[in-house]
């Protein structure tokens, strides 16, 4: 098959995916090769296969990243799908999640318009944008920087953005977060993250802020939520997805479920590259 991984003109350099991915697609005979979802001069209908891999910075430009996504669905198969892309690049998908008893980080969400200072009063809290990806626009406060927060809660509204505020749980402080990757359903592995927010701190400037990344055995709790986080996803579960977990008092908690752009952390884990492969021609086959 000729396969495309859809990146971004800015990412070429940035995704350490792409060199394991490309070798375990072309170890298996297929012709693929990085291309920007980005650069116009791209004809998608040559491919066989679209997978979105480091479209990070689709958050500047979602109306036109979904465009483009329709526009190369109808060109070729392009995984994960639109549909699925469209409700998960919007962060108020944790709703339906939460909807379906899925134990999720309490959110509260608002909508331009609303007023900023609307959210509930938590001893240290994230501010981030429904629609974002890297920690941009992301920052940690303390309840004596609310004004602060809602300052920054206030310039994204401003913007037309949608606005999500989670109470920071404290024991990522220690503990990390743990990514669970699936790959058509099936665990591959996992990675700890260290704590990216510094409290009070400025959010980055740069595509995705810096990561300490470690291997991580996942707990049996741990893999409990992210199995019902992947059977809440409309449709099943997809070709791939990652299960962002923080503890909590009360157990694992879910922040995200990435399936549109999430890295996969194929170097920390060997044999994970050529596991999804393995699952890219199933999903085809099938």
């Amino acid at each position: 098959m000729r396969i495309a991984l859809a990146t971004a003109i800015a990412a070429f350099a940035l995704d350490d995916d792409l060199p394991p991915l490309l070798d375990a697609l072309r170890a298996r005979g297929h012709v693929a090769e990085a291309v920007a979802w980005d650069d116009p001069t791209v004809s998608w209908s040559r491919f066989d296969l679209a997978l979105l891999r480091s479209t990070w910075n689709y958050t500047e430009c979602p109306v036109e990243f979904l465009a483009w996504c329709e526009r190369v669905a109808a060109n070729t198969r392009l995984l994960n799908p639109p549909a699925l892309v469209r409700w998960n690049t919007d962060k108020r998908y944790l709703s339906d999640l939460a909807a379906k008893d899925v134990p999720v980080i309490p959110a509260h969400f608002l909508a331009p318009g609303d007023d900023p200072a609307s959210f509930p009063a938590h001893a240290e809290f994230v501010v981030k944008p429904c629609i974002g990806a890297g920690s941009r626009d992301t920052q940690r406060y303390t309840a004596p920087n609310r004004a602060a927060a809602i300052a920054h809660a206030k310039r994204l509204l401003d913007a037309g953005r949608h606005v999500l505020v989670q109470p920071y749980l404290e024991a990522v402080d220690t503990a990390g977060e743990t990514a669970l990757l699936f790959f058509a359903g099936r665990f591959s592995h996992a990675i700890r993250k260290g704590p990216l927010l510094q409290r009070d701190g400025a959010a980055t400037a740069a595509l995705f802020a810096p990561e300490a990344i470690t291997p991580r055995e996942p707990s049996s709790a741990e893999i409990e939520v992210a199995h019902r986080a992947l059977a809440a996803i409309p449709g099943g579960a997809p070709l791939y997805a990652r299960v962002d977990l923080l503890p909590s008092t009360d157990g694992p908690q879910l922040l995200e479920l990435e399936l549109t752009e999430p890295s996969l952390f194929f170097d920390h884990a060997p044999g994970s590259a050529e596991r999804f492969v393995a699952a890219i021609e199933s999903t085809l086959a099938g």
